[in-house]
């Protein structure tokens, strides 16, 4: 008699499954393409409240965040989770510099060589796929080879937060920048502690596939705890509640998406609204540098 034992799959295991469009995956490349094009991050909220266009308030964020890495043409650089690679080919086509984009999904990353190609970019901007783990030392690059490091709403995907940071660190440049913009949870109002706080975002990372939310201060941290110096910590949000990437009149195309994991999307999006909703949920970016010595 055999007995078989069943595997429970890895936390990143399942992120690449969410994002992946072939067959047996969830399907979150697609859906989020159809629903929010090529960039899926949240912008300026000072330019959303002047009446900028979702799109428009991502490309200001985007550019006030390659002012703080100070790239120039000829450096290179590492943007971690770049998902479809729209954020990837604006910044380099910001900057002049060589950009690598890693993601742990192939379809993702087919669609993000095929928009560097439509912008004449394949000898600037390369997409890679990587294993499940390995954010945790990024070996395939050694010490000191890039000039700057971005993420953007990546990292909230990551198990091992603090070994990411530590890679980061390694492969940096001294004087290098560290760039990131990332999903949060912070208090707010009758959720002060950890437990109260998790009974809102909870579903929202279960059905997001997130390895947990961590604070402006936890990611602050992490990155000091690495050997970084932080010069920016920020909530976009600060003293409001944060609505962002959705704007009001998005939302049924949310809740209507009927695509491959359609009532998937649906939940996840009504579970966000509510942590959005109870003021628990924040983005907030950060800049820090590798010191020179």
């Amino acid at each position: 008699m055999t007995t078989e034992t069943t595997h429970e799959p890895t936390h990143e295991a399942k992120v690449r499954r969410f994002y992946d469009d072939s067959d047996g995956g969830e399907g979150a490349g697609q859906a989020y393409t159809e629903l929010m094009g090529d960039v899926w991050h949240h912008g300026a909220r000072d330019a959303e409240e002047n009446g900028k266009t979702v799109a428009e308030a991502a490309l200001i964020m985007e550019r006030r965040l390659m002012d703080l890495a100070g790239l120039e043409a000829g450096q290179r650089a590492l943007d971690f989770g770049s998902g479809p690679g729209g954020a990837t080919v604006q910044m380099a086509l910001m900057t002049g510099a060589g950009f690598v984009g890693l993601s742990n999904t192939e379809t993702l990353n087919q669609r993000a060589r095929q928009r560097a190609t439509a912008e004449g970019l394949d000898g600037q901007v390369a997409f890679l796929t990587i294993g499940d783990h390995d954010y945790r030392t990024l070996a395939a690059w050694p010490d000191q080879t890039f000039d700057a490091v971005t993420f953007f709403e990546s990292v909230c995907h990551l198990p091992d937060k603090q070994a990411f940071f530590h890679a980061v660190f390694r492969v940096l440049k001294p004087g290098g920048r560290l760039i990131g913009l990332d999903w949060l949870q912070r208090s707010w109002g009758e959720y002060q502690t950890d437990e109260q706080i998790q009974t809102i975002t909870g579903p929202v990372c279960e059905l997001i596939r997130l390895a947990g939310l961590g604070t402006l201060d936890t990611y602050a941290a992490m990155m000091r705890t690495a050997g970084f110096d932080v010069t920016h910590a920020v909530d976009e949000f600060e003293g409001q509640l944060c609505w962002g990437s959705t704007p009001p009149e998005d939302r049924e195309r949310w809740l209507t998406y009927d695509g491959p994991s359609g009532e998937l999307f649906q939940d996840a999006k009504r579970a966000l609204d509510a942590a959005r909703g109870a003021g628990v949920f924040t983005v907030g970016w950060w800049a820090a540098t590798r010191p020179s010595v």
